[in-house]
């Protein structure tokens, strides 16, 4: 029995992919909605479903590259306090970078900018941002006194 997966589903596949199943598994597997049976309409909907997906993942990629060609040009400037021998006090993290970003109405979450660790030295830093799976970009932050 050939069934299309509606979930992941343990040792057969993925969510979308078309499996060659037992005819009581794949019973089994309709029965409690991970599955439906591949007859001519769910194939024809199932077809309609992945282009209506692919589709919308090319335009996230292409919005993607707009931003990221956008956020390339962006410099954001940060000031910390500094004392003897320019040792500074405090330290940007990707919280920080992330509010300043989102002030320039770039919608950034924290966890997409790849930041190992706080920056805590002054001067000139590039810092890379996860806009899509597929795009990343890079800020520049300029740290001051």
């Amino acid at each position: 029995m050939k069934v299309i997966l509606l979930t992941d589903v343990k040792n057969q596949g993925k969510k979308g992919e078309i499996r060659e199943v037992k005819d009581g598994y794949g019973t089994f597997l309709i029965n409690n909605k991970k599955a439906l049976p591949a007859n001519a309409a769910n194939l024809k909907q199932h077809a309609y479903e992945e282009k209506k997906a692919e589709e919308k993942h090319d335009a996230d990629v292409k919005e993607a590259e707009k931003v990221k060609k956008k956020l390339e040009k962006e410099e954001l400037n940060f000031k910390l306090k500094v004392g003897d021998n320019d040792k500074v006090f405090g330290s940007i993290t990707a919280k920080a970078i992330a509010e300043e970003l989102n002030k320039l109405n770039y919608n950034v979450n924290k966890n997409k900018i790849n930041l190992k660790r706080p920056l805590t030295t002054l001067g000139v830093h590039k810092v890379e941002v996860e806009l899509h799976k597929e795009v990343k970009g890079e800020v520049t932050i300029n740290i001051s006194k």
